[in-house]
């Protein structure tokens, strides 16, 4: 049974939840203040139906007595037309009344102030509904003197019906309230709904519109830019796609063009190819098998660097790049001088992410050096908390019609196209030094040729500490 109620609790609508809200906030402050209203008229009421009953009793008292045929009694018995008064004498037990009237009510209380054992005696008789008041009379008599409460009944009884209505239509009022408030505040939360429903059923990632300046305009504005960020991923892997399909194409169909070649050759009938030219188109072969690996390769590499999981670990900058100065050396074809640099620094990071990206930029300095050309590598500290590695080549440099360009995927210029690679490397460096929170740059470097700079945030690393030298003895 608890499980079904918490059900149909989660079953209930924000909106029907913020309407009841309203309505029982609402009928919890008009009952409270209904409660005080009403206790605190009826107090008031109780208190000055005591304070008259009282000032007709002490102008009963000592009121003079007047003589008639039939008893003794007191004139004020003669005005006394909307309460009961009489007089209590101990002597008979009994109580006088003017004729034609009712008696007031009595307890045996009252008798004790006739006796001068109690100066007054007041008390309500719910049987009958009078408040009664005794004071004594003297001569062991005491005066009784009673007032209905019929009047102040009724007119606490209006007044109940008033704030009932009142509480009531307060309700109401703040139930409509509440929905109104509610349709309108949670706008935003139905447009929200109605744009994942809209993303999840048809991936339309178009923004929804926002109003207003409060919290939930808010969210609509954060909702908007993570779909502006879903989008721009879409597009980047609609074009990561489209790019790699054509850049794919090439190497491919010329692979295909050689192997159908080599094997028409070796069909009977067919004119057989000289020891050169399949030597030549075997080359051809390995050097687009080649290009294909590095490609495929760097396309891993730049979807691994796409993916939210991200390495942070301490990482000693020199030693990055002097693991990717040798892979480049290594790599390199052509007689290049290398000098190099290096200050220390340390950063959180990915190591084999910072060293790809080093090794992209040696690469590409390689490629474009002509033979016995210079490849310079520093890696200074700047002083604001950032150091740069600098990879500047002496080639012909880049176009001003490239600069812009040199960092997007596949983007290759008209003196790369003749060269070997994916045209994914600096991509792949633009994409590493912002994942660092770091930034690269492009430009011309004062050897003539390209400079790129790679910049990173973190901090000097410590210099090692010297080898502790034991005291020598002293012979003498």
């Amino acid at each position: 049974m608890v499980e079904a109620a918490n059900g149909r609790l989660q079953r209930v609508s924000l909106h029907a939840r913020v309407t009841l809200l309203a309505a029982f906030c609402v009928a919890g402050v008009v009952a409270v203040v209904s409660l005080g209203a009403y206790m605190t008229v009826s107090s008031n009421l109780h208190s000055q139906m005591e304070e008259n009953l009282r000032q007709r009793a002490q102008a009963a008292v000592t009121a003079p007595k007047v003589n008639n045929d039939v008893a003794e009694i007191p004139g004020a018995f003669l005005a006394a037309g909307d309460i009961r008064i009489g007089v209590l004498d101990t002597d008979t037990g009994k109580i006088s009344y003017p004729k034609g009237a009712v008696a007031p009510p009595i307890q045996p209380a009252d008798f004790d102030v006739a006796r001068g054992l109690s100066t007054e005696n007041f008390w309500t008789d719910t049987r009958t509904g009078f408040q009664v008041l005794t004071l004594p009379y003297g001569d062991g008599q005491a005066m009784v003197i009673a007032q209905s409460m019929k009047g102040l009944n009724t007119t606490l009884g209006k007044l109940s019906v008033v704030l009932f209505v009142i509480s009531g239509l307060g309700v109401l009022v703040a139930a409509a309230a509440g929905t109104a408030v509610a349709r309108t505040g949670l706008r935003p939360v139905q447009r929200l709904t109605e744009a994942t429903e809209r993303v999840a059923n048809t991936g339309d990632l178009r923004p929804i519109p926002v109003s207003g300046d409060d919290e939930l305009a808010l969210l609509s504005q954060r909702f908007n830019s993570m779909l502006g960020a879903l989008a721009e991923s879409q597009e980047r892997q609609r074009r990561l796609v489209a790019d790699a399909g054509h850049e794919l194409r090439t190497p491919l169909t010329s692979m295909r063009t050689n192997l159908e070649l080599l094997l028409a050759s070796e069909r009977p009938g067919a004119p057989t190819l000289s020891d050169e030219d399949k030597a030549e188109i075997n080359a051809d072969v390995r050097a687009q098998l080649d290009e294909l690996t590095q490609l495929i390769g760097d396309l891993v590499e730049l979807a691994r660097e796409d993916a939210p999981q991200f390495v942070h670990e301490p990482v000693d900058l020199v030693e990055v790049v002097e693991r990717a100065l040798d892979r480049a050396k290594r790599r390199a074809t052509g007689d290049v001088d290398f000098r190099v640099r290096l200050q220390p620094w340390t950063l959180l990071g990915d190591s084999s992410a910072l060293e790809r990206a080093v090794m992209n930029l040696l690469d590409n300095a390689v490629k474009f050096s002509p033979p016995g050309g210079v490849v310079r590598l520093d890696l200074a500290q700047l002083g604001d908390g950032s150091a740069v590695i600098e990879v500047a080549d002496s080639g012909t440099g880049i176009a001003d019609a490239d600069l812009p360009h040199v960092f997007e995927r596949f983007y290759r210029s008209q003196e790369a196209r003749t060269l070997p690679g994916s045209g994914l490397g600096l991509a792949i460096v633009k994409q590493v030094a912002e994942r660092h929170g770091g930034a690269a740059y492009a430009g011309r470097a004062p050897e003539g040729g390209a400079l790129f700079t790679l910049r990173l945030p973190g901090r000097p690393a410590p210099l090692p500490a010297p080898n502790p030298v034991s005291p020598s003895s002293n012979p003498g």
